[in-house]
């Protein structure tokens, strides 16, 4: 059984942005879309992430992915990944063989490799000895997926079937000491490796992905900036309609901030950016971020504190799924108050006595998102919802405006700044939609809220004074279900146990811990154990992801 264990040019979305979850027309763009179908590898996300590089817009999809959606992306070639089951097992994840037929250049990785070769007539068994880390690939370079690599390469490995004999009408360009590790069929334009480009390991790997992208595919790096804003925009505008308004889930973040820009660049004043305090927000935040969304964005900014409703619904509730469902069940309902006073304020100032058409919510939801709330990657299980996907709740009033659901961060801060939009907001470090709910194990009681507002704002003060803030994706603080016994002033406390993290990351998807310097750490901690009474103990979080996850819920 195999296992897997500030630049301009942008990658361009040819659908503009998504709406309500599903595709929008392009508009006219030039489409160069590569669509990667997801068996259940970890390794996915990176392939969407190299192809994007390459200024090519990619996107993953279930390997059940019907036909019909495949081809909703235009795409013109299609990537099949790696995954953890054997081609020959009866649970094996099921996908159109119809795939293969479709007359798009295919490339298989892994255990792409190995379907291609079960699917059309080859045959796939448990190899005797099993390839994982680093292997020596032995290539033929007379072909365009090898084209100007050398012959012998070093690559990744992490398999433990293998191709035993050939469909008819491929040969093999590739192989180790062990397996079969590159094969082709030119004629029916299908490529794959058995070994995995994405992986940085594979140190030729993004010359054979050009190779593939450029050479094969023919695809057109011009997916940057400038054109997804403009396709964005214009479908926006389309789908809101010349009366339509919206209103803004705006939280103050990068993604929420940037949706809204982008928004209110579609459709102007018919916009109304609505900040609710949920009553798990960061120390002062509610007032912060009023000040910065107005002065900074001159956006039309609506404030609701809504914190005494959110804590009491989320008084005793302990799972933390369960938490993220009644914030997102909660947010719409605020939502939903707010577009009925937008309508009923509107038609009150109108002679015909006809309100506003608010219908539409706008929301910074991005595709790790996506992806870890939808159980998007074939069969791979759903690891958390987030409040803004999986915790919205199935009859909703208001329609979904999603423009940034297929980026990822980096991706969103590029398009900000070609919004022009003030680096203190783009350089915010990722803030949860749930807030500090997740950031509290157990119960989110008010006394809980207060402590771990006063230990986080000393753990983002001293990262920021010690120059460390915009060096690292997300620096916080956890408030642990954990009593221990602490010593003051020769007096025995019992406190809470406070947890320290920090994390880097490139997308949110995966994430190593920061060795933080001791001398920072040692200020962190004296200033928790000596300022928030209530909290005794303080301790680092190691731990990266996988297999932790960056919140703690």
């Amino acid at each position: 059984m195999p296992a897997e264990s500030n630049q301009k040019k942008f990658p361009r979305s040819p659908h503009g942005c998504r709406l309500a979850g599903r595709s929008l027309p392009d508009y006219g763009v030039d489409t160069s879309s590569i669509v990667i179908l997801d068996f259940g590898s970890q390794y996915t996300q990176l392939i969407a992430r190299r192809v994007r590089e390459q200024n090519v817009f990619s996107v993953v999809l279930p390997c059940t992915a019907s036909i019909e959606e495949i081809r909703s992306y235009h795409p013109i070639g299609i990537v099949l990944s790696g995954g953890p089951c054997s081609v020959y097992d009866a649970d094996a994840p099921p996908a159109d063989p119809a795939v293969l037929a479709l007359g798009y250049p295919v490339l298989g990785i892994c255990y792409g490799l190995q379907y291609i070769v079960h699917q059309l007539g080859g045959k796939v068994s448990s190899a005797s000895k099993r390839e994982y880390g680093h292997a020596e690939v032995n290539a033929t370079t007379d072909n365009p997926l090898f084209a100007g690599l050398p012959a012998t390469m070093t690559a990744w490995m992490s398999h433990g079937d293998h191709a035993e004999e050939l469909p008819p009408g491929f040969r093999q360009i590739a192989k180790t000491s062990n397996a079969v590790a590159g094969i082709a069929d030119p004629d029916r334009n299908i490529w794959a490796v058995q070994f995995h480009p994405e992986v940085h390991h594979t140190k030729q790997g993004t010359a054979l992905l050009r190779n593939f992208l450029f050479g094969i595919c023919k695809a057109t790096p011009d997916w940057t900036p400038e054109h997804f804003i403009q396709s964005t925009i214009a479908a926006i505008r389309e789908k809101v309609g010349e009366s339509g308004h919206a209103i803004c889930a705006l939280s103050g973040g990068v993604d929420s901030s940037v949706a809204a820009v982008l928004v209110h660049r579609a459709i102007g004043d018919r916009l109304t950016c609505v900040f609710v305090n949920n009553g798990v927000l960061r120390r002062n935040e509610f007032f912060k971020v009023q000040d910065t969304m107005r002065d900074k964005l001159g956006l039309n900014l609506v404030a609701v504190d809504a914190s005494g409703r959110f804590l009491a619904k989320l008084a005793g509730v302990t799972d933390p799924e369960t938490k993220r469902k009644i914030i997102g069940n909660e947010f719409i309902s605020v939502f939903d108050d707010e577009a009925a006073r937008i309508l009923r304020e509107s038609a009150e100032s109108t002679e015909d006595g006809e309100g506003a058409n608010v219908a539409w919510l706008v929301q910074g939801t991005l595709y790790p998102d996506v992806i870890e709330s939808s159980s998007v990657k074939g069969p791979s299980q759903t690891i958390k919802s987030h409040h803004n996907v999986g915790g919205l709740p199935e009859n909703m009033k208001l329609k979904l405006i999603e423009p940034l659901r297929d980026l990822f961060k980096d991706e969103v801060r590029r398009i900000g700044r070609d919004l022009q939009m003030p680096e203190e907001i783009l350089q915010r470090q990722p803030f949860p939609g749930p807030g500090l709910a997740v950031r509290i194990l157990g119960e989110v009681t008010p006394e809980r809220v207060s402590l771990l507002q006063d230990a986080d704002d000393i753990v983002v003060t001293e990262i920021k004074t010690a120059g460390l803030y915009q060096q690292i994706w997300q620096s916080f603080a956890v408030l642990l279900p954990v009593r221990s016994v602490g010593v003051a002033g020769d007096q025995r406390t019992y406190g809470y146990t406070c947890a320290i993290r920090a994390v880097h990351s490139e997308d949110g998807m995966t994430a190593d811990w920061v060795p933080l310097p001791y001398e920072v750490l040692k200020t962190i901690s004296s200033r928790i154990s000596n300022e928030v009474h209530g909290i005794t103990r303080v301790v680092y979080d190691i731990t990266s992801k996988p297999p932790g996850t960056i919140e703690w819920e």
